[in-house]
């Protein structure tokens, strides 16, 4: 199915994976690990010490990341939309619980788990003028 099938079929469409990243008990190990052993350079790390992206030769863009009181292990995906917002209340409409949409100053992110407590972010980037 094309995105243009499922948003004429769904109101909404998960356009991409924005970033695939790891909770880390240790931000600065994982970012020395994933730059210094596996040769990844780092293209943005976290002023408060919390993680970093690798965006890779492709566009994509691996992380590692602690959320400070979330899990330390595990898996993150965040999947691109159009309209957080939006998506956020097509999502509620079917009964997922997910989270109030927040605003960076980069990107609106709203949080939710699948069935097996997976995260998920719900992510829509800024566009710059």
């Amino acid at each position: 199915m094309s995105t243009t099938d499922q948003t004429t079929r769904t109101g909404i469409a998960i356009t991409g994976i924005d970033i695939a990243a790891y909770f880390v008990s240790d931000p600065a190990r994982s970012i020395a690990f994933y730059r210094d052993v596996l040769g990844m350079t780092p293209t943005d790390i976290d002023d408060k010490g919390r993680g970093s992206e690798f965006t890779l030769a492709d566009g994509s863009t691996f992380g590692v990341w602690n959320p400070g009181d979330g899990p330390t292990s595990g898996a993150c995906l965040m999947f691109a939309v159009a309209d957080a917002h939006a998506a956020v209340e097509a999502y509620r409409a079917r009964g997922l619980e997910v989270s109030d949409v927040d605003e960076t100053p980069v990107c609106y992110m709203a949080f939710c788990k699948d069935p097996d407590g997976n995260q998920i972010i719900i992510h829509q980037r800024k566009t710059t003028a």
